[in-house]
């Protein structure tokens, strides 16, 4: 027959997981994006685990790994190592394991939110199963010493001659200017988000490395080599690919090019009076600008600066003043008025000097009004 007659719409349309010609075409374009994020990472495909976007992939990460280990006579009791100023989906992940019963250690940051390396080998036990840490910072865009980190790690592992802990990093903020290539950084597992790179919303990967065991979140039909349940998203997971690997060839032009800008729009902020920058100014995310105009209403600058044609957010999550200040300000020491002054920019492809321009001429009179308004 010329005409194909398509009788499983029970297992949805195109199901990589059935066998008739749709499920095999919908399979191999699956594996194609698969081994294209693979490649990517420089890992190999069947290490590549598909999900609904980096919540999902950190609390895979960080729940999953936990269960098998716990059991493991040589170590009784387990432990997780995250930073105080970790993105919502990994504290409140080790939040829940915490109240479950198991040990939780929190790194401290410094004033510029870096973490030491040093205090992270203190912390470091024979029992820590997990360290869970981001790479860039989604709020104040500084990045962590990775390097140094995972040097940590492995000198621990010697000592103890164990494979433990195994090194959990989130990258969703730093895939659009960072090498991620997974033996240099010397991580275990890594976190994507596919819609911070301009790919489909609701689609992530975990990237688990081979021999580590993973226990589902999910029952459910297998998908995923039995570690992540539900029919996989084809159209997103194809999105994603394509999103990463146009990363990868603009990575070094946009990362100069947001560089300059970043800076540029850095020292032109700061001319305006009683504003200071949140975070490191060197070691920072190229794309990031956090700043606390003090005394200004964030909220109100968030709103005005909207109905100029600017959209930017704010370090307030509400407008209850002690509830609104930012834990990732207040853990650099940040007072209440300087978190809750806090106004967070993030530059995009398209983002020109003309761009910041603009918002230059346009917010001193707002942070004036902003000031009034607080």
């Amino acid at each position: 027959m010329k005409k194909r007659i398509y009788l499983d719409t029970a297992a949805g349309m195109n199901n990589p997981s059935s066998i008739h010609r749709e499920g095999m075409q919908a399979r191999k374009r699956l594996e194609e994006a698969r081994s294209a994020v693979a490649r990517f990472l420089g890992v190999h495909p069947d290490e590549i685990i598909f999900t609904s976007g980096g919540t999902e992939s950190n609390n895979l990460a960080i729940m999953g790994t936990g269960h098998r280990v716990l059991k493991m006579p040589q170590h009784p009791v387990s432990g997780v190592i995250t930073s105080v100023i970790e993105h919502p989906s990994i504290l409140n992940a080790c939040i829940k394991l915490e109240g479950e019963g198991e040990k939780i250690s929190y790194l401290p940051v410094n004033f510029d939110g870096l973490i030491d390396s040093k205090i992270l080998a203190e912390k470091l036990k024979p029992e820590t199963r997990l360290v869970t840490l981001h790479y860039a910072n989604s709020e104040i865009g500084v990045v962590q010493p990775v390097a140094e980190i995972a040097k940590v790690i492995r000198k621990h592992r010697k000592k103890y001659s164990t494979q433990l802990p195994y090194f959990h990093l989130d990258v969703c903020q730093a895939v659009r200017f960072f090498d991620l290539n997974v033996a240099k950084l010397g991580v275990d597992l890594l976190t994507i988000n596919g819609g911070k790179i301009y790919g489909p919303e609701g689609s992530g990967v975990l990237y688990v490395k081979r021999g580590i065991k993973l226990k589902p979140m999910f029952a459910g039909g297998g998908q995923e080599n039995g570690r992540r349940s539900g029919t996989e998203n084809l159209w997103a997971i194809e999105g994603l690919a394509k999103a990463l690997t146009l990363c990868e060839k603009l990575r070094d032009k946009e990362t100069v090019r947001l560089t300059k800008l970043r800076d540029y729009f850095i020292a032109q902020l700061l001319k305006i009076p009683n504003t200071v920058l949140n975070g490191s100014a060197s070691a920072r995310a190229p794309h990031n600008i956090n700043v606390s105009f003090l005394g200004a209403d964030s909220e109100y600058v968030v709103l005005a600066l909207d109905a100029k044609g600017v959209a930017c957010s704010s370090g307030s999550a509400c407008s209850a003043r002690s509830e609104s200040a930012s834990y990732v300000l207040k853990s650099l020491g940040a007072s209440d008025a300087r978190a809750q002054s806090a106004i967070r920019f993030t530059l995009a492809r398209a983002t020109t000097k003309s761009d910041l321009d603009y918002v230059l001429k346009i917010l001193p009179e707002i942070i004036a009004r902003g000031r009034q308004q607080f």
